[in-house]
C-alpha cells in the first residue's frame, strides 16, 4: 500500500511539473501531431483478478493431495513498478488524430504468499507457497483521439504480450518440500485504455495513460517429489495474468 501511494504521488508530481511547463508554450498556435515519435515511460501496475485456483488431478474434481483435501483458491496481489520505452506515429486530419504505438517495459509485477492450513478455509493441505510474476510487458496498440490547442485526448486498444512465471511449493509437516512446480511462458493477449497527451514544446510532449491488460491463464502442474512423503499424484494450479497500469511518459516528435 505504501509503495502504491509513493508511486502515485511521484506520478502526480511529474504530471504537475509538465503542466506548468506546458503553460509557457500555450500562447503559440495549435500543436501539429502528425509524425513519428519516441520516448520513455514509467508507472505502476496493480489490480486485476489474480486468483490462483488449485485442484487435484483425480476425478471428480477432488484434490488428490495429502489424503483428499479439497480444491483451494488463493489471491495474489501482483503489484509493482514498471518502466520502458515507446515509439509511434500519429496522423492528424482536422482535429482528429489516428496513430499506432509500440512499447515495452521491464516490470516488478509480482507477489508471493505463504499459506498454512489454519489460514486456508478451502482446506488446501499443509503449508503452501505461491508466487506469480510478470517479468516484462509490452503492447502494440492503435490510438484514436481528439486534439484541441496543445492537448490530445485518446482511446487506445490492441495487442499485449509479456513473459509470465509461476511457482508453487507444498511443504510437509517437517518442512520438507513434498510437491513442487515452476514455469515461465511468453504470453499474448489484449489491452484497452485511454490517455491524455499535452505538448510542452513543438517537439516534446507529456502523457498520462491508463491501460487494462489480459494475458490469459497459465496452468502449472505441481508434481509430487518422489520419496518426500507426499500423498497423491499431483495437482494443477491456474494463474490469471491480467491487471491495470497507470503511467506517465515523455515523447519526442521527430521533424
Amino acid at each position: 500500500m505504501i509503495t502504491r501511494l509513493l508511486a502515485l504521488t511521484a506520478l502526480t508530481v511529474v504530471a504537475s511539473s509538465a503542466v506548468q511547463a506546458a503553460d509557457a508554450y500555450s500562447s503559440e498556435g495549435p500543436t501539429d501531431w502528425t509524425g513519428f515519435y519516441g520516448g520513455l515511460s514509467a508507472g505502476y501496475g496493480f489490480g486485476g483478478d489474480d486468483d490462483v485456483n488449485t485442484k487435484g488431478q483425480a476425478a471428480p474434481n477432488i484434490a488428490n493431495i495429502n489424503g483428499g483435501a479439497r480444491p483451494g483458491r488463493v489471491n495474489l496481489d501482483r503489484n509493482g513498478l514498471l518502466g520502458g520505452a515507446q515509439i509511434g506515429y500519429n496522423y492528424q486530419f482536422g482535429q482528429w488524430v489516428a496513430g499506432v504505438e509500440a512499447d515495452i517495459s521491464h516490470t516488478d509485477l509480482q507477489d508471493s504468499r505463504n499459506i498454512g492450513t489454519a489460514q486456508l478455509n478451502t482446506h488446501l493441505a499443509l503449508n503452501n507457497k505461491f508466487e506469480s510474476k510478470i517479468k516484462y510487458l509490452g503492447t502494440l496498440r492503435g490510438r484514436f483521439g481528439y486534439a484541441f490547442d496543445h492537448t490530445l485526448i485518446y482511446g487506445t486498444a490492441g495487442l499485449a504480450y509479456g513473459e509470465t512465471s509461476q511457482s508453487v511449493d507444498m511443504f510437509g509437516p517437517t518442512g520438507n518440500t513434498q510437491f513442487s512446480g515452476d514455469q515461465s511462458h511468453f504470453k499474448m493477449g489484449y489491452t484497452v485504455g485511454a490517455g491524455i497527451e499535452q505538448s510542452i514544446t513543438k517537439n516534446l510532449s507529456f502523457k498520462t495513460e491508463y491501460l487494462y491488460y489480459d494475458l490469459g491463464q497459465d496452468k502449472l502442474n505441481v508434481a509430487v517429489i518422489p520419496g518426500s512423503g507426499g500423498a497423491g499424484t499431483g495437482y494443477d494450479s491456474k494463474f490469471k495474468n491480467d491487471g491495470q497500469m497507470l503511467r506517465v511518459g515523455l515523447n519526442w516528435k521527430f521533424d
